[in-house]
């Protein structure tokens, strides 16, 4: 079972941004920028770690699931664009980052990560879930 799994079963607790019964929304704890949120599909035993892997049905939904999260970060955060990267090294667990910017340079992960308070990370993730919620 994957660390993400286990976040999403509620075994490790999360700054929760979006849900649905098949993806799961929430903010990268080492995060590049205010907002940095982490989108995953909840995928049955074995997970796939590679999103080329996903059949076509939870690939399309995924991206479409990131989508709406992305509009709420950029409302949110009040950025210019979000940046979205598929990395998947970290976890083994097909996951997409979505990362606010004002400029290219804020998607490179080697720049240092920030360091944000439990308070500031639960009010970033509730005002990204309001501004999902507000879009719908």
């Amino acid at each position: 079972m994957t660390l993400f799994t286990r976040i999403i079963n509620g075994e490790i607790p999360s700054y929760k941004v979006a849900e649905d019964d098949r993806y799961y929304a929430f903010l990268d704890i080492n995060p590049l920028k205010a907002g940095h949120t982490l989108v995953i599909p909840k995928l049955p035993e074995p997970e796939a770690d590679y999103i080329f892997d996903l059949d076509d049905d939870t690939l399309q939904g995924l991206i479409l699931f990131a989508k709406d999260v992305a509009r709420g970060i950029q409302k949110a955060t009040d950025c210019k664009r979000v940046g979205m990267a598929v990395l998947g090294m970290e976890v083994n667990h097909v996951h997409i980052h979505l990362i606010p910017l004002d400029k290219e340079t804020d998607m490179l992960f080697s720049n240092p990560k920030l360091k944000l308070s439990s308070e500031e990370m639960a009010e970033i993730a509730n005002s990204i879930a309001v501004a999902i919620d507000g879009a719908e």
